[in-house]
């Protein structure tokens, strides 16, 4: 049977942003059980009080597994070398038979090169290749034939080496994609790889990204 308690659990696990602000104590508890008077009257399908739900609300426990664990703010700290990488374009094309192909005679021609950055991720209907503007004549050249659904340039790369043993950790990436949303920062692509997080920003908010990345350590 549902009770206020409940439908009080059930809006905050689903907006982590307002559990956060709650367990924080940031937050009004007059004004968010205001807030919250209208829907938790649908869910129960009768009227409610406010003050039956601010005492919901002052009694709500966040569950234990979405606790900040120690192990989760020692795996923070132990955050590797941050490495930025700027002027890079973001291909995206409709996968085809020949995308492969084309894909492996770009890797050869930029293998040699260091200094140059290059990411390729392939989903079941497009793939999209990341790499330093400098080379995007060599991309369109290869991939001519290819279907092109889109082109972002301007972008840059933040990359962050994670410690052994992160994809045993819950909430890690949650904790970096809760703080730069909550700096208003939003992330045009993601690339990863076991012991390797890369975030990809339009290039006026990567001073800002890095600083965000740079404090989860703190």
């Amino acid at each position: 049977m549902k009770t206020i308690s409940s439908c009080v659990e059930d809006i905050l696990i689903a907006q982590p942003f307002l559990e956060e602000a709650l367990t924080r104590s940031i937050i009004n508890y007059s004004a968010l059980a205001e807030e919250l008077r209208e829907p938790i009257s649908n869910m129960l399908r009768k009227p409610v009080k406010s003050g039956a739900i601010m005492m919901a609300l002052r009694r709500y426990n966040t569950p234990n597994n979405l606790r900040h664990s120690l192990k989760l703010k020692t795996t923070l700290q132990k955050l590797g070398d941050i490495t930025v990488r700027s002027n890079l374009s973001d291909f995206t094309f409709q996968n085809s038979e020949t995308l492969i192909q084309c894909h492996t005679k770009i890797l050869e021609q930029v293998e040699t090169n260091k200094d140059i950055f290059y990411a390729f991720t392939r989903g079941i209907y497009e793939s999209n290749i990341i790499i330093s503007s400098s080379e995007n004549k060599k991309v369109l050249k290869r991939f001519k034939d290819e279907i092109q659904i889109g082109l972002q340039e301007g972008l840059s790369a933040i990359s962050v080496r994670l410690p052994k043993d992160n994809s045993k950790v819950s909430g890690l990436y949650y904790q970096i994609f809760k703080r730069l949303a909550w700096e208003n920062i939003p992330i045009y692509e993601v690339v990863s790889t076991t012991n390797e997080f890369t975030v990809l920003v339009e290039d006026h908010v990567v001073d800002k990204a890095f600083s965000v990345i740079k404090n989860l350590k703190n």
